[in-house]
């Protein structure tokens, strides 16, 4: 564990689901609702440090949370990304984009296309997302 990543450091947001090499959890960002991250337990900073083996369970859950938020927050298209250049601490984001949200067509991290007011995921809404990606996680 790294003393200076925030990922080893806190949760990385408000925690849905964990396993022993993993966790998921779900992002407040009021501009891109239904937003998580699957995060690795351990400071590793590549895809290619994973055993094969470890790169199957991980993507595994990505999927399975991609899936989730397809399910439940219907979006026009998912972004999944893996940057790592701020945090190098190996994540996965899953994105909802909505044709009409700020940044459309754009990554979220670029410049906005236009204005929109915030719209945060309402509680019923998360916790039907959070069930979902339980569920399909066992």
């Amino acid at each position: 564990m790294q003393t200076s990543c925030e990922l080893c450091n806190t949760p990385g947001g408000d925690l849905i689901w964990q396993d022993a090499f993993c966790r998921v959890v779900l992002i407040k960002d009021e501009d891109y609702p239904g937003f998580c991250r699957v995060i690795l337990n351990q400071h590793v900073k590549e895809m290619t440090d994973l055993t094969p083996k470890e790169r199957d369970h991980l993507m595994t859950v990505v999927f399975a949370v991609e899936q989730a938020v397809r399910d439940v927050m219907q979006p026009d298209k998912i972004n999944l990304a893996s940057l790592g250049n701020m945090t190098p601490h190996l994540h996965w984001h899953v994105i909802p984009r909505f044709t009409l949200d700020r940044n459309f067509p754009n990554p979220i991290w670029g410049n906005s296309t236009r204005e929109m007011p915030p719209h945060p995921i309402d509680e019923a809404t998360a916790l039907t997302l959070k069930t979902a990606i339980q569920k399909r996680l066992g």
